[in-house]
């Protein structure tokens, strides 16, 4: 027992020398890492704004419930009650803005986006968006027949019961954090920020060691260290006095910290590259190919929201015949001269008419009910199926065309 004592205090003898290496921030949070959670995840700037801006071009999209007739038809459906929710009032204490902001977070950073279904008597009359954390998704064990249920302090749920959007879902019931799938990169991210913090606590304070000639008592080493600490306080000593025969002797910058900001800047842009578009987006300086692999981002979060409304606000009844889709045209509103020249292939083209792009554009209608038939000058009414030839001065009516002609006036 006296050697093992022995030994053990031989272990906690100071280094040969007397020297007192200072604590190293940088390596603390590295080796103090206790894994990453959702709110951590939103304290990393880049991370909480790329959320921000996909779900804020998300909430300012109008959703739309369309329905395809016998004929094949396309009709819109105005009227809804589903589309009040999802457009304008959620019927939760949520706002529709922070409706899917919570729910994308949730899609992103947890289990998935979770909105309870509230019905009476058949009709729709609310979406409750629910913390990810505060419910539990329950699979069944069967790999080929899935299925699962949802539980919400203690009270069981059906799926059918929520509106729900999953990231990566491999088992049918709940989704893959982002933090989950590439855990290195946000947790250097946040580690960087702890240093950086730590840091800033310390007042700058300068990393070294002490030179001793002899080797230094515990009281000594003591005192020392809380000189030291008490020289970066605000309040403290500003002096610090070394016993005799003892140095300090300043350490370099390790190679972590010089590269620190350049460290930062790359995280940034790996960070942004995981959500599907590049950093200059949010950054400033976006290319003509950075905004259109956003859109292209942008577009596939809106099919995958698309699909789940599709699969949990329709009817058993209305599926196959109904089906909701954004009103993407609010994406272009942004460049007038883009938007323009697309209205003019489309009137030229003959698949709109003047009075349809006035009425997107938020114009009253001019009454002008004519279709160009090539020709510059020849007009057809659609209502009336007339063919009018304004250098001519002729009318021809397409109704009553006998064996290739029809009346002229």
């Amino acid at each position: 027992m006296r050697f093992w004592k022995k030994r053990k205090e031989e272990r906690t003898d100071q280094p040969e020398q007397g020297m007192i290496q200072t604590e190293d921030s940088l390596l603390q949070a590295l080796f103090n890492s206790d894994g990453l959670t959702k709110q951590k995840m939103l304290e990393i700037p880049m991370v909480a704004s790329c959320i921000q801006k996909l779900s804020g071009d998300v909430a300012r999209l109008p959703i739309q419930l369309f329905q395809m007739n016998e004929n094949g038809e396309i009709e819109e459906q105005r009227n809804d009650k589903r589309l009040h929710l999802l457009n304008k009032d959620t019927g939760d204490t949520l706002t529709v803005v922070e409706f899917w902001k919570n729910m994308l977070e949730d899609y992103y950073l947890g289990k998935g986006g979770f909105a309870y279904i509230k019905k009476e008597r058949g009709a729709f009359m609310g979406l409750y968006h629910v913390q990810e954390n505060k419910l539990s998704v329950l699979p069944t064990i069967d790999p080929i027949f899935k299925n699962y249920i949802i539980q919400v302090q203690g009270k069981t749920y059906f799926p059918f019961e929520f509106l729900k959007l999953r990231r990566m879902c491999r088992d049918g019931a709940s989704g893959t954090p982002l933090h989950q799938e590439k855990p290195l990169l946000f947790e250097t991210s946040y580690t960087t920020m702890n240093f950086e913090k730590k840091a800033v606590q310390k007042g700058g304070n300068k990393r070294g060691f002490i030179e001793a000639e002899n080797r230094l008592t515990d009281k000594a080493i003591k005192s020392i260290k809380d000189a030291w600490r008490n020289l970066y306080s605000n309040d403290k000593d500003s002096v610090v006095v070394l016993n005799e025969g003892a140095k300090f002797k300043e350490s370099s910058n390790t190679s972590v910290e010089m590269q620190l900001n350049e460290s930062k800047q790359t995280n940034d842009f790996l960070i942004c590259s995981l959500f599907g578009f590049s950093a200059r987006i949010l950054q400033g300086g976006a290319t003509e190919t950075d905004r259109k692999e956003y859109l292209n981002t942008l577009m596939e979060l809106l099919n995958t929201i698309e699909s789940a409304l599709n699969k949990d606000l329709l009817l058993e009844k209305e599926k196959g015949s109904f089906y909701f889709a954004f009103d993407t045209r609010e994406l272009t509103r942004g460049n007038l001269k883009e938007r323009y020249e697309a209205y003019e292939i489309a009137v030229r083209n003959n698949f709109m008419q003047v009075d349809e792009v006035r009425k997107k554009e938020n114009n009253p209608p001019l009454g002008f009910n004519f279709m160009r038939l090539g020709l510059n000058d020849v007009l057809l009414d659609l209502d009336t199926q007339k063919v009018y030839t304004p250098n001519m001065n002729t009318i021809v009516d397409l109704k009553n065309m006998k064996g290739g002609e029809g009346n002229e006036n």
